[in-house]
C-alpha cells in the first residue's frame, strides 16, 4: 500500500486548522489520557491503521497499561480495568462515530450526563468529531503508520 496523498503537504492550512481544535482539546478539563482513549477507540472502529499506532503509543507514553490498550476494543467487557467515566465517554465515542446506524441514544446520553458537565459533553464531541476527521484523512488517503516503516 502506498500513500495517495500526503495532506499535511497539500492542505497545510486546513491540517493546522484541525490542529488547532485538538490545541483547544488539550486547553481543556478532560484528560489527555481519556482523549487519548477515545481516539484509540474511535480509530478501532473506523479501521485507521495510522490512528491505532499513533494513539497505542502515546497512550503507552502516558504510562497506561499494555493490559487496558489491548482491550480497549472489547472495553465493555473488562470488568472494572475501565472506570465508569471512561466507559460512559467511550461508549458515547461509539454511539457518536456509529450515528448513521443506531443515532445517539437517550440511555447512552444518561450515561454520559451523569459523569461529564455539559462543557464537558461538548467537548467529547468535538474530540469525536475530529478523530473521525483524521481517520476519514487517514484511511482515505492510506497514510500509513509509523510502525510500518521500521524494518
Amino acid at each position: 500500500m502506498s500513500e495517495r496523498i500526503d495532506f499535511h503537504s497539500a492542505a497545510p492550512a486546513g491540517m493546522k486548522a484541525l490542529g488547532g481544535v485538538y490545541s483547544y482539546l488539550a486547553q481543556t478539563d478532560l484528560p489527555l489520557t481519556l482523549l487519548e482513549l477515545l481516539f484509540l477507540r474511535i480509530s478501532q472502529i473506523n479501521g485507521c491503521a495510522y490512528c491505532i499506532d499513533l494513539h497505542t503509543k502515546a497512550l503507552n507514553k502516558s504510562g497506561m497499561g499494555w493490559d487496558k490498550i489491548v482491550l480497549t476494543q472489547v472495553w465493555h467487557e473488562s470488568g472494572t480495568l475501565f472506570s465508569d467515566k471512561e466507559k460512559a465517554a467511550l461508549h458515547w465515542a461509539e454511539c457518536l462515530t456509529l450515528i448513521a446506524q443506531q443515532g445517539a441514544p437517550d440511555a447512552c446520553y444518561d450515561t454520559l450526563k451523569a459523569q461529564f458537565s455539559e462543557k464537558e459533553i461538548v467537548d467529547l464531541n468535538i474530540a469525536i468529531g475530529l478523530m473521525n476527521t483524521y481517520n476519514r484523512m487517514a484511511v482515505s488517503l492510506k497514510k500509513l503508520p509509523a510502525s510500518a516503516n521500521q524494518s
